[in-house]
């Protein structure tokens, strides 16, 4: 399963990248196979998704998020015990982190450019405090090519105030600033990332015959201000598996069987796309 042999991970590395451009890497952290049965996973709950009322949400047009139980997913305890996720998430929220959301974003086909925007609105502790209180885990399912809407960041934006306004999207003018910042990523099986979600970010263009599904865990402070409510339970056959060490990471409700998850993440100002690059 895991393609990395390191045990120990730079803390500086970590704290820089993430406090500085605002996403960092591990390149190779799962193999291919462990990357296409995740995909095999996301495929299926997608496909039950888009059968259910309210079961997969709209982010512009032929773009999809759904957030699911951590159980459907194979490769989940995988993710969370993974020494790269671990030590990210110990030096950027502190030991006492918690996983506080599974879910994935699939821009499929004719997919178009998103405005720019950041994930919820920054809380104090990020303006004013100057300290990140989440990170968001990005896991590609697939070879990202540049004709499938690849993610564009503009690095270090995760510090930018956009309190006078919308707290989520900059208006329109500040877009040149972004534009000349943008970073534009292409991971490939296996790769993991991690990002602060307040950095200004938009999926672009997917000019493409394929979708690019990405799995995204999310993950906080327990004290951090929460802008959104997430449903993230688990059986409670599947939790008493799970080693104590791993299970006091997770946020989630215990419940004797999985119940149909609210999906509650809507970001209104992205269910229009935008024409211009």
């Amino acid at each position: 399963m895991d393609g990395t042999t390191r045990e120990h991970y730079d803390v500086a590395q970590i704290m820089g990248g993430l406090y500085g451009d605002g996403i960092i890497a591990c390149k190779g952290a799962f193999e291919r196979s462990w990357v296409e049965q995740l995909g095999a996973d996301v495929a299926t709950l997608f496909d039950e998704a888009k059968a259910q009322p309210g079961g997969a949400l709209e982010r512009g047009p032929n773009r999809y998020y759904v957030e699911v139980h951590p159980e459907r997913l194979h490769g989940f305890v995988d993710i969370i015990t993974h020494p790269w996720v671990m030590e990210v998430c110990r030096s950027i929220l502190g030991p006492n982190y918690r996983i506080v959301e599974v879910g994935f974003d699939v821009p499929g086909p004719g997919a178009m450019h998103q405005p720019w925007h950041r994930d919820f609105a920054a809380g104090p502790e990020t303006l004013v405090g100057r300290r990140l209180s989440s990170l968001a885990f990005n896991i590609t399912t697939v070879d990202v090519s540049d004709d499938m809407g690849p993610f564009e960041i503009a690095p270090g934006t995760q510090w930018d105030d956009l309190s006078g306004g919308n707290p989520m999207f900059p208006p329109p003018g500040l877009w040149p600033r972004y534009e000349a910042r943008r970073q534009r990523k292409l991971p490939q099986m296996g790769d993991i990332s991690a990002r602060s979600a307040l950095a200004i970010h938009r999926g672009t263009a997917n000019l493409s015959n394929r979708s690019r599904p990405v799995l995204v865990v999310g993950a906080e402070t327990p004290g951090a201000y929460s802008a959104v409510k997430h449903d993230l339970q688990v059986s409670r056959a599947f939790y008493e598996r799970l080693a104590p060490d791993v299970a006091r990471h997770l946020h989630c409700r215990v419940v004797e069987q999985l119940e149909p998850i609210q999906q509650a993440h809507t970001i209104e100002g992205l269910l229009m796309g935008v024409a211009m690059a």
